[in-house]
């Protein structure tokens, strides 16, 4: 993920009509702090979160679901219905494999607007933590990734939010309408891990 606070910011508390405050990271990684927007007693809220969560019976940390499953897996199912979030950001890295190697890529909102990645929420040991939701990709990101976030556009967020998981389907299969930019980053020297994270 890729967050710069301004003017990330002053986009998000605009257009949601909450205090959002959060930090540059411009390069965050599996487990960092992270924060997310969801309900609390009906009103938008913000937390500070965790990116990924870590069950028993998992090696590794699981920072993504599926769209496809994940109203139907019993580790994402009932926060699902019960704690879906958004994590605004300024963009997303992705890495495209290429006959010669691999391309780093930025992709953010084509107007710079902030992205809304949907999430769920969980509890572990008194922290918050969340997982993001990928879908398949767009068409403009299909070339690049085989997965992609979930985007919700502002108009949807109250929707996605709110609505019981039935109710969400025909948004969860659609494909993602939020426009963006791609922009291919090069910078080989710095130690970003070569991975997909989505």
């Amino acid at each position: 993920m890729n967050v710069i606070a301004d003017p990330l910011c002053h986009w998000v508390s605009e257009q949601l009509g909450l205090d959002f405050i959060t930090e540059d990271k411009k390069d965050l990684r599996p487990t960092d702090p992270v924060t997310a927007i969801g309900l609390e007693q009906g009103k938008l809220r913000s937390w500070h979160c965790r990116w990924g969560i870590q069950p028993q019976w998992s090696k590794r940390p699981l920072i993504n679901a599926r769209i496809e499953t994940v109203n139907h897996k019993s580790t994402f199912a009932e926060a699902f219905s019960n704690r879906r979030m958004l994590v605004p950001v300024s963009g997303w890295f992705e890495w495209q494999q290429r006959p010669g190697g691999k391309q780093k890529w930025l992709l953010c909102g084509a107007e710079g607007q902030p992205l809304y990645m949907a999430a769920i929420g969980f509890e572990h040991e008194q922290e918050r933590r969340l997982v993001t939701l990928t879908t398949r990709p767009n068409h403009q990101c299909q070339h690049i990734h085989s997965r992609m976030p979930l985007l919700i556009a502002p108009g949807e967020v109250d929707f996605f939010l709110r609505s019981h998981p039935d109710a969400l389907q025909p948004l969860l299969q659609a494909e993602v309408r939020v426009a963006l930019a791609l922009e291919p980053v090069n910078d080989s020297a710095v130690d970003s891990p070569n991975l997909s994270l989505f």
